[in-house]
């Protein structure tokens, strides 16, 4: 649990992942995975293979903000994948914890 006085709890993110992976069969339904199981269908899923590379661009724009480090966690623990990065602007006020 985390030590800070504050929770995203009900707040939205406008979030965009970027995977830099190996091109392999089956890496594109690894990546939706961590959705599906989180009840998420993202708004734009794209793939662009160059040679053994894969760059896979996927973005919501109202992902609950409590689950994109979930999903960030778990789309760079699928195989093949090398990076991860992510983009996101939380929309609304954290919300401060009972104490």
């Amino acid at each position: 649990m985390s030590q800070e006085p504050w929770t995203l709890t009900g707040l939205h993110a406008s979030v965009r992942f970027t995977l830099l992976a190996d091109a392999v069969p089956g890496l594109l339904p690894r990546l939706l995975q961590p959705f599906a199981k989180r009840d998420l269908s993202p708004d734009t899923f794209e793939a662009t293979r160059d040679g053994d590379d894969m760059r896979v661009h996927i973005s919501m724009a109202a992902m609950p903000a409590e689950m994109v480090h979930l999903v960030e966690g778990n789309l760079s623990q699928v195989v093949g994948v090398r990076q991860v990065t992510r983009r996101q602007e939380i929309t609304g006020m954290a919300r401060r914890r009972a104490a």
